[in-house]
């Protein structure tokens, strides 16, 4: 099962520069730990060592907040991650 996942510019170091890549899974963590096995470093970025999504990140699936790793997702759905930005 293939779901596209749109990647914030914070994670191209993880990605080779890439902004759209293409993921397996049927969970939003099963997609995360795919991308982690081809980019890896990527899933620590956005879920933590306790398994947690880290506050500074959102995810959206098909433009509806997910706020748990357990949520499903069906074949051509999308994923956005979007990272906080701060600075002054």
């Amino acid at each position: 099962m293939s779901v596209r996942v749109v990647v914030p510019g914070q994670l191209y170091s993880y990605t080779g520069g890439q902004s759209k890549l293409d993921a397996d899974g049927g969970t939003l963590g099963e997609v995360l730990d795919d991308l982690d096995r081809r980019h890896p470093g990527l899933r620590f970025r956005v879920v933590d060592e306790h398994g947690a999504i880290r506050p500074h990140v959102r995810f959206y699936i098909n433009r509806a907040a997910a706020t748990s790793l357990a949520l499903p997702l069906a074949p051509g759905d999308e994923l956005l991650i979007v990272g906080a930005l701060s600075g002054g």
